[in-house]
Formats: structure tokens, sequence, C-alpha cells
């Protein structure tokens, strides 16, 4: 479980770092963001229901109410799920033909405010909309980047923090799916090597009973 508490313990340096910027501000769209990047890195750890508890400890040593945290992000997933073209509108265009609060009013604050302290975690939740309102375009690399500067020129966010960001993100998750596939063929490779040994060790137990 070492590459899960490494994940664990690097969201808590970067968003304690965060917090105590005076700029920092938390919404909805960060807390997809912290919410998506805790649930993808630590699909399979086991036991699995250990998951709720570390979130729950995690959110805590934040001064985060994690039921909140939670909330938070499923509005706006669900938002997404629920008016995919009108959220995908808002983020490259800033319009909307239908009510789509909170987030209309969290993204003009975002393109409004001179000082606004973007992060690592507000990109993934803004691409998590993204891959949620427009899945086709996020699986291709080229309509990716192009979508994603857009939603940076329309956020005032910088033309290349975005985009760098989620290529990160991306690469991390690619890198933290080998990890586990190896540690599971690993796992598996053992556990083939032991069924020979305890049939052999059950075959010599039975022996020494059919002697006696």
């Amino acid at each position: 479980n070492q590459v899960y508490r490494r994940v664990v313990d690097e969201l808590l340096v970067e968003v304690h770092l965060l917090k105590v910027n005076q700029t920092f501000v938390y919404d909805s769209i960060f807390a997809l963001g912290f919410v998506t990047t805790f649930d993808r890195f630590t699909v399979g750890y086991k036991p699995e229901t250990d998951r709720f508890s570390i979130f729950h400890a995690l959110c805590s040593a934040l001064q985060f109410d994690s039921d909140l945290v939670r909330q938070d992000a499923t509005t706006l997933s669900d938002l997404a799920t629920r008016s995919p073209n009108e959220v995908k509108d808002l983020l490259t265009k800033l319009e909307s033909s239908v009510y789509l609060e909170p987030l209309a009013g969290q993204l003009n604050n975002i393109a409004s405010k001179e000082n606004f302290k973007y992060s690592r975690l507000l990109g993934v939740g803004l691409y998590a909309l993204l891959e949620i309102s427009d899945p086709e375009t996020i699986s291709d690399n080229t309509k990716r980047e192009e979508v994603l500067k857009l939603v940076s020129e329309n956020l005032k966010l910088g033309s290349d923090r975005l985009l760098k960001d989620i290529d990160l993100y991306r690469s991390n998750l690619d890198k933290i799916e080998q990890a586990r596939q190896m540690i599971a063929d690993m796992v598996e490779a053992e556990r083939k090597k032991r069924v020979p040994k305890e049939a052999a060790t059950s075959t010599a137990s039975n022996d020494t009973s059919s002697d006696q």
C-alpha cells in the first residue's frame, strides 16, 4: 500500500499549501477535482471499505467536511451528466441556455477575479466535467488539447497551465495503473508458486497419516 500512502501524503501537502494562501477559495469545481483525484488514484486499494475512512481522515486533517466535499463534487458531476452540451458550452464560452448553478457562478468568478488562485486540483475538476460532458473529445489527443486551450482562454487561466497539469495528471494515472498491474502480476505469480508447494505438503501429510 506504499503507492496509495504516497498519493494521500501528496494530496495532504498540496491542499495544505493551497489553504495557507490567502487567495485560495474552496468551490465545487475544486471539490470535484479533489474527489476525482483521490478516487482515481486509490482504485485497487485493499480492503476497499477502508477508502472511505482514509478519505474522511484526509478531509479531517485538512479541516474539510468530507460529506460536504463529496456532495459538492456529486452535484457538479450530476449536472454534467444531465446537461452535457450546456456544461461544455459554459466551460468553453461562459454561455448557457439553461440554469447551471452553482457551476455558472463559480466559472464566472474564476474568469472575472484578477487574483484568482488556480490550482492543479481545480484543473482536474474542470477536466472531470469535460470527461463527463464530452468523452469523445477527451479521448482524442488533438481535440482534447483544443478544448482545454479554449477553457483556459475562457477562464483566463493562461494558455498552457491547464494543459500541462492535465497531461501530467493523465500520465500519473497511467503510471499508477501500471504499478497496480505489476503488483497484481507479482501477487498472482506468488500464488501460483504456492499452490504446488501446498499440494506437495498436503500429499506428504496424507502419506504420513496412511503409514500410521
